[in-house]
């Protein structure tokens, strides 16, 4: 195993990317224990968290208690979450045309990490520009309430010509279940009537995403 020394140093000649998870996070918290160098008591933080999605959205709290840590590494590592959520944010911002679900996926990308459930709508002109983004809801672990009325309304206001349903599983399983396929087909069927197309309904989670369009 690479010392503390030789990790700082990996990162210096090689690059972060080259560094394993475990490794990075002992860059992060600096120094180790009195029994545990750096990277391995980041190897038991990730054994006591699970993942390193899952230590990215939990609180100080558990990270401190997380392979006894401590506060000062909690804080550390919750920081670098955080700054890494905003960074992720920024560049979501800056997508204007939707050309791809990879697009869509990419200005999502923050719900994935979110402890509850959200749903938002894209909507788009002809071209795949984006007019709005917006929050339909948000709802506990489980699921959230969708209001097709909503929905449709809002495209009808903003002229759209199509729109993007979106919605994360805090679960890490974007698989959809009987409700999200009922939500996607009666939104559907409500924005037809006002020749509204719904381009795709997307799943966003800690483990990948779904896109009903490419499931149909």
């Amino acid at each position: 195993m690479k010392t503390d020394k030789e990790i700082r140093e990996k990162l210096i000649v090689s690059g972060a990317e080259k560094l394993s998870d475990p490794e990075l996070l002992a860059v992060i918290i600096r120094e180790g224990t009195e029994t545990l160098s750096a990277v391995q008591l980041a190897e038991k933080i990730l054994i006591d968290v699970g993942t390193i999605s899952e230590l990215a959205i939990a609180d100080v709290q558990r990270i401190r208690r997380a392979g006894g840590c401590g506060t000062v590494r909690a804080v550390s590592i919750a920081a670098a979450a955080e700054l890494a959520r905003r960074i992720t944010a920024e560049k979501a911002n800056t997508v204007e045309i939707i050309s791809s679900k990879e697009d869509v996926v990419r200005i999502f990308a923050p719900l994935a990490q979110l402890p509850h459930e959200e749903f938002w709508v894209l909507y788009l002109t002809s071209g795949g520009r984006v007019i709005d983004r917006a929050r339909l809801s948000q709802g506990g672990i489980a699921g959230t309430v969708v209001d097709h009325k909503l929905v449709v309304k809002r495209a009808v206001e903003l002229l759209a010509s199509s729109l993007i349903l979106v919605h994360n599983h805090p679960s890490g399983i974007a698989q959809p279940s009987a409700d999200d396929t009922t939500i996607t087909d009666t939104v559907r069927a409500a924005a037809a009537l006002f020749d509204i197309s719904v381009i795709d309904h997307i799943i966003v989670s800690r483990s990948g995403s779904y896109s009903f369009a490419e499931n149909v």
